[in-house]
């Protein structure tokens, strides 16, 4: 058995690859999510600690924050991964399925932290990753969508297959690999409890618009 921490941003791939190693039989030690140190959300998904730790006590995982800036993010990690490993752990799960790049990143951060990167997603296809999503049962909201793909009409919605064929219609991969659209996990088999979701109103920039969770 594997101890190992989970990289994980609350939404539907970090969920899945969670799912998986959690099935395989690892023993999850914590979830690793990094935070904006100056807006306290997540880095990309824009998720505020108060559902980052409703989340993690729903699933009965410690939740590891790691509040950073740009500049410091990589050598955040691999400090954080070396105080793990301090204490036991073997190894850092991620969601990432096909960008080399991504993947390359996080082998890195693992190699000189000491640790092994698992990618229990690695190279399947995209649409199988979500559906499957979709038929475990985990409900995934979509917090968050690249204006250059995907108009704010998606916001809010739940991932169903239907709202997949929307995806797909509108022009972007349906899982949404490329950045097209972020989520956040509020329901599913893994959880005890499901997340109640509240939002003002939706926040734009020129790149991108997102549900401001309250």
């Amino acid at each position: 058995m594997k101890k190992v921490v989970v990289s994980f941003s609350g939404g539907k791939d970090s969920m899945l690859a969670l799912h998986r190693v959690i099935k395989n039989g690892f023993e999850v030690c914590g979830l690793i999510t990094t935070v904006n140190s100056e807006n306290k959300e997540s880095w990309f998904h824009n998720i505020s600690l108060k559902y980052l730790k409703e989340l993690s006590d729903s699933l009965n995982i410690p939740l590891i924050l790691i509040e950073c800036s740009g500049e410091k993010y990589e050598n955040s990690f691999e400090n954080t991964l070396k105080n793990l490993k301090a204490q036991g752990i073997e190894g850092c799960v991620f969601g990432d399925i096909d960008i080399e790049d991504h993947k390359k990143w996080c082998t890195d951060r693992c190699v000189h932290s000491g640790v092994e990167a698992f990618f229990p997603l690695w190279q399947e296809n995209r649409e199988d990753l979500i559906n499957e999503v979709i038929f475990l049962g985990y409900k995934a909201i979509i917090k968050k969508v690249n204006l250059k793909f995907l108009d704010e009409s998606f916001l809010g919605k739940t991932l169903s297959k239907e709202i997949v064929e929307e995806i797909k219609l509108a022009g972007s991969d349906p899982c949404g690999e490329n950045g097209e659209y972020h989520t956040f996990i509020y329901d599913g088999p893994l959880l005890t409890k499901k997340i109640e979701i509240k939002f003002s109103d939706i926040k734009s920039n020129d790149l991108s618009s997102f549900l401001n969770f309250i």
